[in-house]
């Protein structure tokens, strides 16, 4: 039962990365209608910046400096790749974000180097004790920071100006313009916040094994996130992460005892059979809009 839940939470603080990069994907998601494939580089230039600012101002401020950092980066790719291509078909936008990934990358890449760039966390793989269970500090920093991060975001979207405007134009856009929401501000938002998200989900994962030039392949573990959550729901997004963390972990820990006959690393493609299940069973994903259209 200890090993059981030590797996939970690993694999509930794994999620939670998952679950902010997911959150990134449905927010410009919901906004433009297009699915932003830049996400894994902005994690890779977030966890870098981290890195490097680390030296400089302490942890906890280069946390906060670069989140900011990639948030405006976010802004400029918004603005200079994505803004003239509004009213283009979604798939080549959407084709435009690969490039810009890719752009990103070779760019983050040339700082850091052919080794593993180390990020001064405090946390490490330091160990804390309740009762029988021993979990590691940085998986209950990744619930706490994500807990907090989910709910600010839910309270801006409900409570603010430029939450219930990003609210508006996510149902309709036609009728938001009419009612004077200006939707150029939200597209901008967006891609900010998106940027941020990926950051933070970015430190995380440098945190105890530090950055190399592979590491971008941890957010592709956001997409069957986001299609098992669905789309356009943004607490989909985190239950979708949470669940995805928690499948992978259980299977690390006991796929090789229950079902030696998958083979080696078959959690590594767990979260694409929970995606494909959830897929054949529900395709707009658990809590996504079902789209309804009339020939």
């Amino acid at each position: 039962m200890t090993d059981v839940v030590e797996s939970v939470i690993r694999g509930l603080g794994n999620g939670s990365v998952y679950a902010l990069l997911a959150l990134g994907f449905v927010i410009i998601y919901k906004a433009t209608r297009v699915i932003s494939f830049a996400q894994p580089s902005l994690m890779l230039a977030g966890a870098v910046a981290v890195s490097y600012l680390a030296e400089v101002t302490g942890f906890y401020l280069a946390v906060l400096l670069a989140g900011l950092l990639i948030a405006g980066v976010a802004l400029v790719i918004e603005r200079v790749a994505i803004r003239p291509m509004v009213g283009r078909p979604f798939f080549v936008v959407a084709i435009i974000t690969l490039g810009v990934d890719v752009v990103v990358r070779v760019v983050v890449n040339a700082f850091i180097g052919r080794d593993v760039r180390q990020m001064g966390d405090p946390w490490g793989f330091t160990q804390v004790s309740f009762g029988p269970f021993v979990v590691q500090t940085r998986w209950l920093a990744m619930l706490l920071v994500t807990a907090v991060l989910v709910g600010l975001l839910f309270a801006f979207f409900r409570y603010t100006r430029y939450g219930l405007a990003m609210r508006a134009a996510a149902f309709d856009q036609e009728t938001a313009l009419a009612q004077g929401v200006s939707v150029g501000m939200v597209f901008a938002l967006s891609w900010g916040l998106a940027g941020f998200l990926a950051a933070i989900a970015g430190m995380f994962v440098g945190t105890g094994q530090g950055v190399e030039q592979l590491t971008w392949i941890i957010a592709l573990k956001a997409l069957p996130a986001i299609i098992v959550g669905g789309l356009d729901s943004l607490g989909g997004a985190v239950v979708g992460g949470l669940a995805i963390g928690v499948v992978e972990s259980l299977f690390q820990s006991y796929q090789g005892q229950l079902a030696p006959w998958l083979g080696q690393n078959f959690a590594v493609v767990t979260p694409y059979v929970v995606m494909l299940v959830v897929l054949l069973i529900r395709p707009y994903g658990l809590w996504g809009t079902k789209e309804v259209e009339r020939v």
